[in-house]
């Protein structure tokens, strides 16, 4: 599947890559608020971290001076921590005032996201919903007389729809009331539910049966047949004999299609530090890249191999992608 992001998107992923200033890509040693969404078994994580200027008397007046990111994510991914970041310090905003930052204004900053790529944004802003509750703990503000309400408790508390994401009931239906989602794809692009096996989608007090609950049933509405999932490991394995990749390409045209993201999105930032990437073999969905020039000792190798050149051939091309380092 190939996404059509935003201009702004793809030069927000690249920069950060690239490690430019002014991007957030990192994290705050010793932070006043630190949260997490998400987890790397489901694909998508990410830890956000924040500094403040404290106020002597009054934490509440608490201004956000700096946010950093780490996440585990695609193209989009990136790019909308990226944009969590910016607004909030462009805003100067106290952290109860970031609160205020929701998915769509991280949307609306890139441009744009594909609907499958949603969730992205909600990863930030429920990262940062449990940042502020972390700082709120250190600095003994009281959310709860505020009327400030984010949902400690969620993920703890309630029982488990999805399974493969581990997201509870609490959590979806407030969800699927705050971004007004009416089917299961919509749900699904928010915040991933259902978007592995896909077991919860019509079994008892499954997403289907949370939606009739929330919204009313709908009478005309016939249950869908669930396609076969992709497994949990094919972006860690060779494929089996003769699956194809890419929608179908024969091997020479996946071959050239890893060479021309290779050449759009790679290459020109490897050659801007005196380095570049040399395909070596290419056998099902594993791509084996060897770094040369400046490039070839570079500490942070690992990092650029995911980053820079796995995450856009996954975006571009195919998401069983895996490229190998040797």
């Amino acid at each position: 599947m190939v996404w059509e992001y935003s201009e702004k998107t793809k030069q927000l992923f690249m920069d950060a890559v690239h490690g430019k200033p002014g991007t957030h890509l990192g994290e705050i040693e010793d932070p006043d608020g630190l949260g997490e969404h998400g987890s790397i078994t489901c694909g998508d994580a990410m830890r956000f971290t924040f500094r403040v200027e404290r106020h002597p008397t009054d934490p509440t007046k608490d201004v956000i001076t700096a946010a950093r990111y780490l996440t585990f994510g695609c193209t989009s991914a990136i790019a909308a921590s990226e944009a969590l970041c910016a607004l909030i310090e462009q805003g100067r905003y106290t952290p109860i005032e970031a609160l205020k930052v929701t998915n769509q204004d991280i949307v609306d900053y890139l441009g744009g996201l594909p609907e499958q790529k949603i969730h992205c944004s909600v990863m930030g802003a429920e990262a940062l919903e449990a940042a502020v509750f972390n700082w709120a703990q250190r600095r003994g503000v009281d959310l709860q007389e505020l009327g400030v309400d984010i949902h400690p408790d969620e993920q703890e508390d309630g029982r488990v729809v999805c399974k493969c994401f581990s997201l509870t009931e609490p959590y979806l239906r407030r969800k699927i009331k705050e971004l007004n989602l009416r089917t299961i794809p919509e749900v699904t692009n928010a915040v991933k539910a259902g978007g592995a096996c896909m077991s919860c989608h019509h079994t008892p007090g499954g997403l289907q049966d949370l939606l009739d609950d929330i919204w009313g049933k709908d009478p005309m509405l016939l249950p869908l047949l669930p396609v076969r999932a992709m497994s949990g490991d094919a972006e860690t394995a060779a494929l089996p004999a003769g699956e194809p990749l890419g929608l179908g390409l024969s091997p020479y045209q996946f071959s050239k299609q890893v060479e021309k993201v290779i050449d759009g999105y790679a290459r020109p930032q490897l050659n801007r530090d005196g380095g570049d990437v040399e395909i070596v073999d290419i056998k099902d969905n594993l791509v084996y890249c060897r770094f040369i020039g400046a490039c070839a000792a570079c500490a942070a190798a690992a990092q650029t191999l995911k980053l820079l050149i796995e995450t856009p051939l996954k975006e571009h091309i195919d998401q069983r992608i895996r490229v190998i380092q040797v």
